[in-house]
């Protein structure tokens, strides 16, 4: 086929379609991102659990769901399942001495057969038409459903508003702020009488009781859960965190206030995954979508990087003409 043959196959409405999708699914990824943002930015943990506890969020979800249980009990109880899930991971780094990485490599590793028990097979299917019902009060409910983009829109946008909320407001406690520092520096943290061990089970709770519920939130969207579900979720969340972070760097030069950047993070989801939607309307290999996911977040890793090495070259430009002068 000729590259004009190609280019005139493509329909651009197609593309339209499928954007508002694009929107919702990655808002919800997104909320996966806030969690990784915990680990990854505010606590300098390697934690990679994630991809196991976002199963088990949306196991546990989708058997709740399926047993009678509401859409907001059934995402409780995901979220205190991912809480728990990263007690596991802290307390094999803290109290047996594992390496963060290997700790959550072990937890997810462990998570696979405990999610295959959870549903009792690979994947367990509900009716998205049934079951998307996020929250009902009124006689009014908050759909999050793939039948009804708009409303999921709106849904997850407010989920995500409220979670940013509840983040900023935590980390500028006390304890919040003590979890912050011992991030930034374990030993000053120490110093200070904070106890590293325990804010490093903190965190890792909260981290992954946002990626658990991220995982519910996505197996009511969709309607399924898998125990693959999860995979490759964890470089998805960096790729949402470096997007969102190098967008809010280059819009506020002068620096934002933390719940901005929280709120980048989610915007960062966004981006990923209408990028993803692009590279499908392409008609590319979907074979090939974790090949461009790390090539996305390579760029975007490299960008700080080169615009330092270029304000620095500009800078020693700048000095020799002054000399020169």
């Amino acid at each position: 086929m000729s590259i004009s043959a190609y280019f005139s196959s493509l329909s651009v409405l197609n593309l339209f379609s499928r954007l508002p999708s694009g929107v919702a699914q990655g808002i919800i990824w997104g909320v996966m991102a806030l969690g990784v943002y915990i680990t990854f930015r505010l606590l300098d943990v390697a934690d990679l659990s994630v991809d196991g506890t976002f199963a088990a969020g949306g196991a546990v979800t989708v058997m709740l769901m399926l047993a009678g249980w509401s859409g907001a009990a059934a995402l409780g109880c995901a979220i205190v399942v991912g809480v728990l899930c990263g007690l596991c991971t802290g307390l094999l780094h803290t109290k047996l001495g594992i390496p963060a990485i290997l700790a959550g490599i072990l937890t997810q590793f462990a998570l696979y057969s405990i999610n295959l028990r959870i549903m009792g097979k690979s994947n367990q299917t509900a009716s998205v038409k049934n079951f998307g019902l996020v929250w009902e009060t009124k006689g009014r409910g908050f759909w999050l459903s793939s039948l009804y983009i708009p409303q999921a829109i709106l849904t997850g946008f407010l989920l995500a508003a409220v979670i940013v909320g509840v983040l900023y407001w935590y980390f500028g406690t006390e304890q919040g702020s003590a979890l912050r520092a011992t991030g930034s520096n374990p030993n000053m943290s120490r110093a200070q009488g904070i106890n590293v061990n325990s804010m490093k089970l903190l965190g890792l709770a909260l981290s992954n009781g946002l990626v658990a519920l991220s995982g519910g939130l996505m197996t009511q969207f969709q309607g399924t859960a898998d125990v693959n579900m999860g995979r490759g979720a964890i470089v998805i969340g960096l790729a949402a965190i470096i997007i969102g972070e190098v967008l809010c760097d280059a819009i506020f030069r002068k620096g934002v206030n933390f719940a901005v950047r929280l709120s980048f993070v989610v915007l960062g989801g966004v981006v990923y995954y209408l990028v993803m939607v692009v590279i499908l309307w392409l008609r590319l290999d979907p074979n090939d979508l974790k090949l461009f996911t790390a090539l996305i977040v390579a760029i975007f890793l490299a960008v700080p990087n080169l615009r330092a090495q270029r304000a620095a070259a500009g800078a020693r430009r700048r000095a020799a003409a002054g000399k020169e002068a």
